[in-house]
Order: structure tokens, then sequence, then C-alpha cells
């Protein structure tokens, strides 16, 4: 089971951390315009923060198991996209973007997953 939880950290570690840069490097109409329309609702303040959280999440994914430095952030890392995943589900639903709900709903299944796992039984 630690191979599976290494496995969804770095799934989740990629993806958050390439929505993250996303949307920490590019203007909120860029964002717009590559079907991230949900940045419509939010400021572009609230866009960075967004992404600055998405990549703090990928780095304590991954880099307190590894290294071995404070390894409880990697379970509170993925609590914390859990906590993001279903802010971003209720942001679609509200707009009506269920195929982006799907993907939500993925993601904060394999965070809770590995919430779980790091908090629980395969501790570090």
């Amino acid at each position: 089971m630690n191979v599976v939880l290494w496995i969804i950290a770095i799934v989740l570690a990629v993806v958050f951390l390439g929505s993250g840069l996303a949307k920490i490097t590019r203007p909120k109409d860029a964002l717009a315009a590559s079907n991230m329309g949900f940045v419509e609702d939010f400021s572009p303040g609230t866009i960075k923060a967004i992404g600055v959280a998405e990549v703090l999440a990928a780095i304590g994914l991954i880099l307190p198991g590894i290294t071995g430095i404070a390894p409880i952030l990697v379970p509170l890392a993925a609590s914390g996209l859990v906590l993001l995943m279903i802010g971003a589900i209720i942001t679609h639903v509200r707009r009506k973007e269920l195929p982006m709900v799907i993907g939500n709903v993925v993601l904060l299944i394999l965070a809770a997953i590995e919430a779980w796992g790091r908090f629980g039984p395969y501790a570090f």
C-alpha cells in the first residue's frame, strides 16, 4: 500500500503543480480562454492564492516524505487538497460545469485516500 500511496502522491503533485503554476503565471483572461471559465467568478488575487495553495500542496505531498523532515505535512497537504476540491466542486456545480465536477471528485477521492493512508496505517 505504501507504493500505491506514493503513486497517488506523485500523480496529485504533478496535477496540482501544473495547475497551480498556470494560475500563478498566467493572466486571468488567458486562464478563462483555456477552459478555466471559473476564473470569471474570482479576483486575480484570489486566483493567484489558489495557485499558491496548489503549488504548496504539491510540494508538501512529496518533499517531506522524501526528506523525512516533518512527514506529518504529507497528510496535511492531502487534507488541504480535499478542502480545495470541495470548494472547486461547489464552484463548478454552481456554474453547471458538470464535466469539471467529475475530475474534481476523482482528485478529491485520491487526496482523501492519501490523507487517510498517511494519517493512519501507512504513516511515515
